[in-house]
């Protein structure tokens, strides 16, 4: 008898996926034989949800949902933690979509440890403006209970059709850790800000590059390795293993938005204990145990660092992380990493905070709020060699996306970027308490650096610590 059910539950579901099916090539070839399809600029307020089914023998649920615009376009929310009823309140801008697009919601369950995520339920609903309220559909032969999902729309018409399904803010980030040993999360101890990646949305990527793509440098040894030949395959698996732990969506990521200087600036805060050695009189091991976990006079200063970013082609999202982060040992190719080994992206290169004159001609006494700050962005990038001609686009786009910093887009032989560049870190190991290995990728006695860990987990078995002898 159930056998029977759920037949007709799938004969049901097939009809109504039929029906949407044509409704949706109706409504597409009404839009291109009619040509007045009026477009429309969205604001989506993803309110919350209540009644959700619980998920987890232990717990509640964690969960997030995923949106998207005639899969056009996507929105991935953040975590919420154990919970049934979550609050998001979370804002989605789009400009020039046509106003009779569907809005398709999934809500999952963050599930750690296993590849795939619990589904929860989903709805679909137009673009007409004005607050909804919506039932989730759950599975199939499942699909009472799955909860209840609030949201808001307000739809302004649109003057411009030239870039369709325009991604308009806010720009969000999250900030993900590194899976090297004994730095799975986020905190302020044993530097963890050396081990994170941030993905950050910005706009105006489409407005700014056009149809420019910078594919992978066919001259560059190391990027020939990757996209090149049979035993490419070989090489971009464990890259791609190790970009999947960088930028797995978790429960313990950190999220937030960028919505002046101040927020921005933050992100490039340190984080680790600065004590000189020569004020102090703590014995050695005393000493390593306080710049662990001890905030330090500089922890909320900006820090001259070196950052590695890409701008992918695939969701244009800002993708970055300190240059001298220990997960970059044993890579061919950190922007491959980043990038998931794409075969091209919109730009990447290097860039690091300056305070205007250049570190060489600062003095920390000023505090960081009344300095004029730079952002020095290069394309400094063998694997995707970006064209220097397009440095103009670049300086365009963060000055949009930043607009509280002097925004400077320098060659990659460029001498002034050289001497800018050296000057950061001259400033760091000389004023700052850098060490030098952390401006190299390094890793530290008993770590597992990431393309084992990658490597290691493809294979299903536990990496051996350094010094570890075989059984």
């Amino acid at each position: 008898m159930s056998h029977i059910l759920e037949r007709v539950g799938e004969t049901l579901h097939n009809a109504k996926s039929n029906a949407r099916d044509m409704a949706s090539v109706s409504k597409s070839l009404a839009g291109e034989k009619l040509l007045n399809v009026p477009y429309v600029d969205l604001t989506i307020q993803f309110i919350g949800a209540s009644g959700l089914p619980k998920m987890d023998v232990v717990g509640s649920a964690d969960p997030y949902f995923v949106a998207k615009l005639d899969n056009r376009i996507s929105f991935v929310s953040t975590v919420k933690v154990n919970t049934l009823t979550p609050v998001w309140n979370e804002i989605w801008r789009v400009k020039n979509v046509p106003s009779t697009v569907d809005l398709s919601v999934e809500v999952l369950d963050k599930d750690l440890g296993t590849p795939h995520d619990d589904y929860i339920g989903k709805f679909k609903c137009s673009v007409a403006p004005g607050a909804k309220e919506v039932e989730l559909e759950g599975p199939l032969l499942r699909r009472n209970n799955r909860g209840t999902f609030w949201l808001k729309i307000d739809a302004q018409r649109s003057n411009d059709k030239q870039y369709p399904f325009l991604f308009d803010g806010p720009i969000r980030y999250s900030r993900h850790s590194s899976p090297t040993v004994g730095l799975f999360t986020n905190s302020e101890g044993k530097n963890g800000r050396l081990y994170s990646t941030w993905k950050m949305y910005i706009v105006g990527v489409r407005v700014h590059f056009q149809d420019h793509l910078q594919p992978w440098n066919r001259k560059y040894k190391a990027a020939q390795s990757i996209f090149q030949g049979p035993a490419s395959i070989a090489v971009r698996s464990p890259i791609q293993a190790g970009h999947r732990m960088l930028y797995a969506r978790s429960t313990y990521n950190g999220f937030g938005l960028i919505e002046k200087r101040e927020d921005f600036m933050e992100l490039l805060h340190s984080e680790i204990a600065r004590i000189p050695w020569h004020e102090t009189e703590l014995t050695k091991e005393e000493t390593r145990l306080a710049r662990s976990s001890s905030p330090g006079p500089f922890a909320k200063r900006v820090k001259p660092a070196v950052y590695t970013y890409i701008i992918s082609a695939e969701d244009e999202s800002f993708r970055f992380s300190e240059t001298g982060a220990a997960f970059f040992v044993d890579f061919a190719s950190k922007h491959a990493l980043h990038a998931n080994c794409a075969e091209a992206v919109r730009y990447s290169g290097e860039f690091h905070p300056r305070p205007k004159g250049g570190w060489g001609a600062f003095s920390d006494a000023i505090p960081d709020e009344e300095v004029e700050w730079e952002l020095v962005f290069d394309n400094n990038s063998g694997t995707y060699a970006p064209d220097k001609d397009l440095l103009p686009n670049l300086k365009a786009l963060f000055e949009q996306n930043f607009p509280g910093f002097n925004i400077f887009a320098l060659d990659r032989d460029d001498e002034e970027l050289t001497q800018s560049r050296e000057a950061c870190r001259d400033y760091a190991l000389r004023c700052r308490g850098v060490k030098n290995e952390e401006l190299q990728p390094h890793a530290g006695a008993g770590e597992v650096t990431l393309i084992s860990h990658a490597s290691a987990k493809a294979m299903h078995i536990r990496p051996k610590l350094e010094g570890e002898k075989e059984m």
